[in-house]
């Protein structure tokens, strides 16, 4: 059944009025997003066809904006939508990351930037710079990994913290598998990064794991030991 077909009072934009955005389906809200199909294919045959080329919606997160354009229907502009309401809608949630914000315990970094990882099926580094007095200077995605780790080099972590002209570092980085406990890969990983660390007098204050809910922090259970 095409978009013009279906009964005013049950179509997406008018459902949205009478019932709330929060009670729209996955579809009906993709619908809206698209607002047209194409000369072959309604509006609605659009987002369903997305909708079923994926297990669950956070799955759009991790399609390349060149695959989500390649579905019936779809195409390149209608996919930049897409990955555009996206990002919005996690720039929305996310807790505003502002310059000078103090970060200067291991649950409030996790509050900050946990978000940056809801969704992601691969391992993400994120490096997290600060000064002095443990104010923010900047953060950058250092790599991306695969399912269950993720590799890289000090000097990719250590290069921007001299550039930034960083006083001290914060790792972070997630388990797509949710278990937030550290391989042997990840201690190994922060132990290097230690020495390196201390070698350029840049310390690592902290290497934390999170799965966007809960997380480990590497040096608040050195001290608890």
């Amino acid at each position: 059944m095409k978009l013009k077909e279906v009964p005013t009072m049950e179509k997406p934009r008018e459902r949205l009025l009478n019932v709330g955005v929060e009670n729209l389906s996955n579809e009906e809200l993709l619908s809206i997003i698209l607002r047209v199909g194409t000369k072959n294919y309604s509006v609605k045959d659009v987002s369903n066809n997305i909708l079923s080329n994926i297990e669950n919606i956070n799955e759009l997160n991790n399609i390349d904006i060149y695959e989500l354009s390649s579905y019936k229907g779809v195409g390149l502009i209608k996919a930049e939508i897409i990955k555009a309401s996206i990002e919005l809608g996690k720039r929305v949630t996310n807790v505003e990351i502002q310059n000078k914000m103090i970060l200067n315990n291991s649950e409030v970094v996790h509050d900050t930037f946990k978000s940056l990882f809801v969704g992601l099926k691969q391992e993400n580094l994120l490096a997290i710079y600060l000064d002095n007095k443990k104010k923010l200077i900047n953060y950058k995605i250092i790599t991306i990994g695969t399912k269950d780790q993720t590799m890289f080099h000090p000097r990719d972590i250590l290069y921007n913290a001299i550039k930034c002209n960083a006083s001290g570092i914060i790792i972070m980085h997630n388990h797509p598998s949710m278990d937030i406990k550290p391989s042997n890969a990840d201690t190994l990983m922060t132990n290097q990064l230690i020495n390196a660390c201390n070698f350029v007098g840049i310390p690592l204050l902290d290497h934390i794991i999170t799965n966007t809910k809960d997380y480990y922090s590497f040096f608040k259970e050195s001290e608890n030991r």
